[in-house]
């Protein structure tokens, strides 16, 4: 039986859910944003294939998003007020009017749509998210054209699918998981030219600005799992725009500099960039804009040489005030996206001098100096060049790092109190209350 429980119960918590390619991850927050509950689950590898296929069961995801929930239930007591899920962006299928799947899920780095994507760029602007191969609008017309005759009423991001879980109702969506199946977040509507790609527009879910109140959960649902019948979901994001927001940017010139294996830089702007050359683009939460790129550069090029345990000591020998005499384009292989955007560009790693603490200061300076370059790529498109920097990843904790970083970009950098997505969505939830 649910527990009885009011929007403006004190005792409510908000619980984000972050669906990814290898697992789910759940938090629960009270009304101070103190994490007051969490749960993980791992998730099957991608089916793979030749031709740039990679696909998984939602199935799958449901399985791992179900034992998160019920984990972080039980630790709440039930006493859940807001649920919110961001996933990975640009991963799509096709469902029936009941949300039943009738194709397997294309991941975001499904590359097999290239003929669709042709006939995108024919037709879609310029600066469009929705070019490429591995666009949500490309895999739409790709599912159209494999999967004929099925009983599909809805297209449906990876977020969107687990929502429509949770509420029992399905063919919604939130605005920037829709940035690239085609949706045009400056003026809030689907443009009339998807019509020319031979999309089929009865498919397109219906966008929401995100962290907008979707409804109450299905009793079925909120029976399943003891939580209230008053519990409302909440229009979600993609997932690294939660955990951008999980870093706390709230304001314009806030910026986050996701340093994992990758190097993704995100700045809050008061107006849209765009840059489909570089990558670069925007998601509306609510007036202000996340602008946003990401280099191939990151700890990927550094644990090709040291172990993070080696990591930390040898960054004790370095001192971050001054410059290392090298010139490095750290990149874990040839080809760069943003700042430069040049497929064919080398990775630039010598000379390595015999001191292991001199290349690695060496390293650590040239992925911060395309950090900087970065941000700067992004002002000369016209965001704002940031006024501090908040940084997530693994690359937050070495502080003769952020030292270095600090020193380069010209502006404070600090750690992010938090940079887990699921952390991100559940803000959303508490948001979406009202009270907070």
């Amino acid at each position: 039986m649910s527990i009885p429980l009011s929007a403006a119960d004190a005792d409510a918590r908000f619980v984000g859910i972050d669906l990814g390619t290898s697992g789910c991850r759940a938090v629960a927050i009270d009304r101070d944003a103190h994490v007051v509950g969490e749960a993980r689950a791992g998730l099957p590898r991608s089916r793979r294939s030749h031709d740039g296929g990679s696909e998984q069961d939602p199935n799958d995801w449901w399985r791992a998003v179900a034992g998160v929930l019920a984990d972080v239930v039980d630790q709440v007591d039930g006493r859940v007020g807001a649920i919110c899920v961001d996933a990975t962006s640009s991963t799509l299928l096709l469902v029936d009017a009941g949300g039943r799947p009738c194709t397997p899920a294309m991941m975001y780095d499904d590359t097999r749509a290239k003929s669709e994507a042709l006939a995108i760029a024919g037709t879609a602007p310029p600066d469009s998210a929705a070019r490429g191969a591995s666009s949500a609008l490309a895999k739409l017309l790709y599912l159209q054209r494999q999967y004929r005759g099925t009983d599909a009423a809805f297209a449906l991001h990876q977020a969107d699918w687990i929502s429509g879980r949770l509420r029992g109702r399905y063919g919604f969506s939130d605005e920037n998981n829709c940035l690239k199946l085609g949706y045009d977040p400056v003026a809030r509507h689907w443009p009339s030219w998807l019509h020319t790609t031979g999309a089929d527009e009865r498919l397109l879910p219906e966008p929401l600005p995100v962290g907008r109140p979707l409804g109450r959960i299905s009793p079925d649902i909120a029976a399943r799992f003891s939580i209230p019948l008053e519990t409302v979901i909440v229009a979600g994001t993609t997932d690294s725009n939660a955990a951008a927001l999980a870093s706390g940017v709230t304001r314009h010139g806030d910026a986050v500099s996701s340093l994992g294996s990758t190097l993704v830089l995100k700045v809050v702007g008061e107006r849209p960039v765009a840059a489909a050359e570089f990558g670069v683009y925007s998601h509306r939460i609510g007036d202000l804009w996340l602008v946003g790129g990401a280099s191939n550069t990151g700890g990927a090029v550094l644990r090709a040489f040291f172990t993070n345990v080696e990591i930390a000591e040898l960054s004790q020998r370095i001192d971050p005030s001054r410059d290392s005499g090298l010139d490095y384009y750290p990149l874990p292989a040839v080809g760069e996206r943003f700042p430069i955007a040049d497929p064919a560009l080398q990775p630039r790693l010598k000379p390595r001098p015999n001191n292991d603490a001199h290349f690695l200061h060496g390293l650590l300076e040239g992925i911060a100096r395309i950090e900087q370059a970065g941000y700067q790529r992004l002002a000369d498109l016209g965001a704002p060049y940031p006024t501090h920097v908040l940084t997530a990843g693994g690359g937050a904790v070495n502080d003769t790092w952020s030292t270095l970083r600090a020193r380069l970009l010209g502006v404070p950098v600090e750690r992010a109190p938090h940079g887990e997505a699921a952390f991100g969505s559940a803000l959303l939830a508490l948001r979406a209350d009202g009270s907070d």
